[in-house]
């Protein structure tokens, strides 16, 4: 960072507009057309739950893709692989807006998952740039740049659903993936010091940090933190359409909510990471998180649940998970700082395969007769172990500073 970054001049460090932008669109690939939802499975005549896969399937190829993307980019660099993988997405997405079956639909979803790419190694290219409580507090405010998306994001997409089909959506993030692709040619130079192994002995650098409890300690907080919020994902549309009745675009309009918690969660780390320290941000959003969700399911078991307090309350996930997130990750991608890509993609890998597999839970367990108890007790019980982990990484941390 001895060169101030200027704007679309690769010579320079990226501007924090473009990690914005490859961050935000990658949140956008993942939630703008789940307002859609329930009227994608009656325009395919197919079930909720095999189109709500379309949430699962993408969050698995995701964090497939992440493991392998770490020690790609630390091998190739940085702005050949965001390039390809944004160049890929393009293409996808056009697929899924002319998919005429939901298998082909799904099939096309899953390789949009690619775009992943922009967000694992914006994190990367932030840690390549400056040291660990710098990296937590710039990530913060890329990621609360980022957070505007899913504030708008499925608002946007419900009203465009309603104009113009479900289809629209695919076509937006067509038309974004283009202009992220020339914004990264034009804006972005590589980064990071090219690895002298081979790539065979890139991966087998995973080891570094499987022995290390200070990187799977920040990664879980991270993912089971987080898992609060894919479970959200996964069974939020069908809660808004089924147990309240919403329209696509009351859905996508409620849907936001959480992202004004994100937003204000990363603005405070961007605030006060470097002061505070990593460690106390990561304990005090886990905390703030599984607050939100157990007030929300208290209302519930009193009878005063509504899509208002369902939704609204949603508002402290995003601010725990605002608070989390970026602290939790630039602490895991310090443990081998020479190792960051591989860092950032592994930790992403179970943050994103967790959610996954909980997106899918959730899916599965709401009914008819369920009402939104399931969903919220998914939430609930990967929030608490979110506060555990952190604990037990603080903890060893003081208990290694006394020897």
């Amino acid at each position: 960072m001895s060169v101030p970054p200027r704007f679309l001049d690769r010579t320079t460090p990226p501007h924090i507009a473009t990690l914005i932008l490859m961050a935000g669109i990658s949140t956008l690939a993942l939630n703008v057309f789940l307002p859609s939802l329930p009227g994608m499975a009656d325009f395919f005549e197919a079930d909720y739950r095999l189109l709500q896969l379309s949430v699962a399937l993408y969050l698995a190829v995701n964090a497939v893709l992440q493991i392998l993307l770490g020690p790609i980019s630390d091998k190739l660099g940085r702005r050949p692989v965001i390039l390809a993988g944004t160049a890929v997405f393009v293409l996808a997405s056009v697929g899924c807006a002319l998919a005429t079956s939901e298998w082909v639909f799904l099939a096309f979803r899953m390789v949009q998952a690619t775009i992943v790419v922009a967000m694992v190694l914006s994190r990367a290219i932030v840690r390549d740039m400056v040291p660990q409580d710098q990296a937590a507090s710039m990530i913060g405010y890329v990621t609360m740049g980022m957070a505007v998306v899913p504030m708008i994001g499925p608002a946007f997409g419900g009203l465009l659903d309603e104009q113009f089909g479900w289809q629209s959506n695919f076509w937006l993030l067509a038309i974004m993936g283009a202009m992220l692709f020339a914004l990264v040619w034009k804006d972005l130079g590589e980064t990071a010091a090219k690895s002298t192994l081979t790539m065979g002995a890139q991966f087998r650098e995973y080891p570094q940090l499987f022995r290390s409890p200070r990187f799977w300690g920040y990664s879980m907080a991270s993912a089971l933190s987080s898992g609060s919020f894919f479970a959200y994902l996964g069974g939020a549309p069908y809660v808004g359409d089924h147990v309240f009745g919403l329209a696509p675009a009351e859905v996508g309009l409620y849907f936001g909510a959480p992202a004004i918690g994100y937003f204000a969660g990363n603005f405070l780390s961007g605030r006060f990471s470097v002061r505070v320290g990593v460690n106390p941000m990561v304990l005090w959003g886990t905390i703030i998180n599984a607050v939100g969700i157990s007030l929300n399911l208290a209302l519930f078991y009193m009878g005063h649940g509504s899509a208002l307090s369902f939704f609204g309350l949603m508002i402290f996930m995003g601010l725990g998970n605002g608070m989390v997130i970026p602290n939790a990750t630039a602490g895991a991608l310090s443990v081998r700082p020479h190792l960051a890509g591989t860092a950032s993609g592994l930790s992403g890998a179970l943050m994103i395969g967790g959610g996954a597999a909980l997106s899918a839970l959730a899916g599965l367990m709401l009914t008819e007769g369920s009402g939104a108890f399931p969903l919220l007790w998914i939430m609930l019980i990967t929030a608490i172990l979110a506060v555990g982990t952190i604990l037990f990484v603080m903890q060893r941390g003081a208990r290694l500073a006394r020897s």
